[in-house]
């Protein structure tokens, strides 16, 4: 079985980070690595005890939502609140960062920034991180890479779809086909009776 690559895992850990955000613009996930160990994460949401957006809305103030604390902010506060050096770090993050945490992680000694997706990426950020001699390079992420199962899955999603819309799933052998086939792909964590 091939492995993923260090950089694919530290994204897919971005990735899974993102899963948490409370934004309801752009889900955001941020990975602060050194030594080949994770560190620190953080994605988009609102202050602890605070009320999210996913719930009443989002405070849009110039086009930009006040409410929320972006996930390269919340990382490197995680770090600050916890006594945890980031000078010489990695992050990685799913989409090129704002001008805003740009900054913040220059300033915070990271050296390295990986990103996932290009998103709004400001010519000022660019040119600053340049000038900082902060290496930054973008890594594609899909969950192709990750899962090499994951079209079939889709597949099979769909087919089981189209057989319970079709009516179907009284078919017993049909059923006990796409039962057959489901556990090929789910081995480990679907078990069918």
């Amino acid at each position: 079985m091939d492995r993923i690559s260090w950089d694919e895992y530290f994204m897919a850990q971005s990735h899974l980070l993102a899963y948490r955000s409370t934004c309801t613009r752009l889900a955001v996930g941020a990975t602060i690595v050194r030594d080949k160990r994770i560190i620190a994460g953080g994605y988009n949401g609102s202050i602890s005890g605070g009320v999210h957006c996913i719930d009443e809305g989002c405070y849009v103030i110039d086009g930009h939502c006040v409410r929320t604390i972006h996930a390269e902010m919340n990382a490197i506060l995680q770090c600050a609140k916890f006594g945890v050096p980031v000078e010489g770090a990695e992050m990685y993050v799913t989409h090129f960062p704002c001008l805003h945490c740009c900054r913040t992680i220059i300033q915070s000694g990271i050296k390295t920034l990986y990103y996932a997706k290009d998103y709004k990426n400001h010519p000022y950020a660019i040119e600053q991180f340049k000038e900082a001699g902060l290496v930054v390079k973008q890594v594609p992420f899909n969950d192709h890479n990750i899962n090499p199962h994951y079209i079939e899955q889709m597949e099979l999603t769909f087919e089981l779809l189209r057989a319970v819309e079709e009516g179907g799933a009284g078919d017993q052998e049909k059923v006990e086909a796409l039962k057959s086939k489901a556990h090929n792909l789910y081995p480990r964590s679907l078990h069918l009776k």
